[in-house]
């Protein structure tokens, strides 16, 4: 009885909380299998922390912007395309910040209750009254925390699942087996019960929704404070007026008149990410035109290869303005293509067009493909982002360009079965 009555008392320690200003005993509810919803935040967190490292920044100024396909058809401005990518880094936020502020709702602590609030405040005006917001050591000691979160949630699904499937095979097979067998299985259900409650102490199962929005809400505005340090100020100068109204807030954290003034940090960012009208992205053409870039680049590798069909389904794929192009650029041009040092040419200057194209092409797919899994609640692995895809690029300047990879791939394609029949027509008749 006394073993009996300590567990109990353990027990209601772990699951409960007391307010020595209140005198009472505050329950503090656990996330149970909620867990499993909200580890999908944590990884997703770490992923943005990483991504915002000094050498990421780095690596996004100096080289992701300088593509020469993303100075071509997109923009030549560094301030713009880093405000692209700071937009799409702070929509991408926005969507995790909705997630934990679901969860505060249901936290008994009432500053973390207050999340949504106290979190527009701040992405406005920059005030943090909880203190929030860690310095880099204590954050990585949070990311950390995160990630052994997210591992024991991810083995305690994988216990739970086991001990289903030895539930389930006891049920079923309890008539046919031996006395001995069937008692194994039951110390084999036993055992898994016992892992599974050791993992749960472990993973987020047994956290409270307090500990847990502590945990996030620190993360939420440390990262926040990271992205607003990372591309407030560009080189000098500001890439959109979001720069110019963030940089005046940020001399005058405290100053109401201000802070009244200052246009929503989200919605302004939202705005950015909407294509102008001159875009892919707006015409809604980017991945049509990306899947068409590759389906190209592997024809003009292997001209040798594209039969009749492969030729016509391409054709279908046009749109109407490219075909159009394309058929007054074919005009005049005869029908035979027996010049090796022109075919070379062609191959060269369509080398250097797919050089700066096809990566562009490949990021599209790889940004879509990333989305989908995201609606898997699975982490994209890398870090694409819109500005290095087609998505902002100009569709006057990309149609000039597939334009000019179809008139080459079509002498290229001739050549090809020309040389392919002369071959064939030599082996056919030989020379006497």
């Amino acid at each position: 009885m006394a073993l009996e009555t300590w567990l109990i008392k353990v027990k209601k320690t772990l699951s409960q909380t007391f307010d020595p200003t209140k005198g009472s005993v505050i329950k503090r509810s656990k996330l149970g299998v909620l867990a499993f919803e909200i580890v999908g935040i944590m990884p997703k967190l770490t992923h943005m922390w990483a991504f915002l490292s000094d050498e990421n920044i780095d690596h996004l100024r100096n080289q992701s912007i300088c593509l020469e396909g993303v100075r071509k058809i997109v923009s030549n401005k560094d301030a713009f395309l880093l405000g692209l990518a700071c937009a799409e880094l702070v929509e991408n936020f926005r969507v995790v910040a909705v997630s934990v502020s679901r969860l505060s709702k249901r936290c008994e602590d009432s500053s973390l209750r207050s999340f949504e609030p106290m979190f527009a405040e701040f992405a406005n005006t920059g005030h943090d009254p909880c203190g929030w917001v860690l310095n880099i050591k204590d954050m990585e000691v949070k990311i950390k925390k995160m990630e052994r979160y997210v591992a024991a949630t991810a083995t305690l699904y994988k216990v739970m699942d086991a001990l289903t499937v030895l539930e389930n095979n006891l049920k079923k097979s309890c008539k046919k087996d031996h006395q001995e067998v069937h008692t194994a299985k039951q110390q084999k259900i036993l055992w898994q019960r016992q892992e599974v409650k050791y993992v749960k102490e472990r993973s987020l199962w047994n956290r409270s929704f307090d500990s847990v929005t502590s945990l996030l809400a620190a993360s939420i505005f440390t990262i926040l404070s990271r992205i607003k340090r990372a591309f407030g100020t560009i080189d000098g100068y500001q890439s959109s007026q979001f720069y110019q109204d963030w940089n005046l807030v940020s001399k005058h954290e405290e100053n109401n008149e201000i802070s009244q003034g200052f246009c929503n940090f989200f919605e302004t960012n939202s705005k950015m990410l909407k294509p102008a009208s001159s875009t892919l992205g707006f015409a809604a053409l980017s991945l049509h035109y990306a899947n068409l870039i590759i389906v190209m680049d592997k024809m003009i590798r292997s001209p040798q290869l594209v039969g009749l069909d492969a030729r016509d389904d391409l054709y279908t794929m046009l749109p109407t303005s490219i075909r159009s192009s394309l058929r007054k650029r074919l005009k005049g041009i005869g029908f035979i293509a027996s010049d090796p040092v022109l075919a070379g040419e062609w191959r060269e200057a369509l080398g250097k067009i797919l050089g700066w194209l096809s990566p562009l092409a490949h990021n599209m797919i790889k940004w879509q493909s990333e989305r989908s899994f995201e609606h898997q609640n699975l982490m994209p692995q890398t870090n694409v982002l819109l500005v290095k895809t087609l998505f902002f690029a100009n569709q006057e300047k990309t149609e000039a360009a597939i334009t000019e990879l179809l008139v080459g791939l079509n002498y290229i394609w001739r050549f090809e079965r020309e040389m392919n029949g002369k071959a064939l027509f030599q082996c056919i008749i030989p020379a006497k």
